[in-house]
């Protein structure tokens, strides 16, 4: 398997699991993922937000992890990239208000490269201008967004994801199988045995 280069556009109270899960397994399965927020350099961190469902009319907000930006965005070409990832949480309500992020989205739907995005990441999408005509999923809240740009809102399980050609998207963390599995399909990953590691075989 040839691993790709995938960018992760990530922000302050980005969604906890949403941002190190895939950071995670994306690497483990052999693709480089660089992760950047606007205006932070590599090594500098970005706080996250656990969000859960306890009971009231929608989930509630913790503080997660920090999470260590591991590239610097001004010094990232979107054209040296091969994927993009959006996580969702807080982050992408302010993001989609950085113009210079939205042209890196508009960048890999112009040039029909693999996006990921799960649960708020839709407004990131919906901002840019990119998912008319197309069906996804979000959090149901931002349900809305994806209407008023356009695209076709898919209501799905909260375990599931969908894809529409290079765009995979989901309502949320539990969905990570899923929607894990569809993107790395998209990627062109296979993953057989013989690429699996043996913890503690010698």
């Amino acid at each position: 398997m040839s691993g790709k280069k995938i960018l992760m556009l990530v922000g302050d109270f980005v969604e906890d699991y949403e941002v190190m899960v895939p950071f995670q397994a994306l690497q483990v399965v052999g693709h480089t993922v660089h992760a950047i927020c606007p205006h932070k350099k590599s090594g500098e961190k970005v706080a996250t937000a656990i969000h859960d469902f306890e009971g009231e009319q929608t989930y509630s907000e913790k503080k997660g992890h920090n999470f260590t930006l591991n590239a610097t965005f001004e010094q990232i070409n979107p054209a040296d990239y091969d994927a993009l990832v959006i996580p969702g949480g807080r982050a992408p309500e302010y993001l989609r208000l950085n113009q210079t992020v939205i042209s890196l989205v508009q960048h890999f739907a112009d040039d029909n490269k693999p996006i990921a995005a799960i649960c708020h990441g839709a407004q990131l999408l919906a901002a840019a201008d990119v998912i008319r005509g197309k069906r996804c999923s979000a959090y149901p809240a931002c349900s809305p967004e994806v209407r008023l740009a356009g695209g076709e809102y898919v209501e799905l399980a909260v375990d599931d994801a969908i894809a529409d050609g290079n765009l995979v998207t989901a309502p949320a963390w539990p969905a990570h199988p899923r929607w894990l599995a569809a993107f790395l399909k998209v990627l062109g990953t296979k993953i057989t045995q013989e690429d699996s590691i043996l913890v503690g075989q010698v």
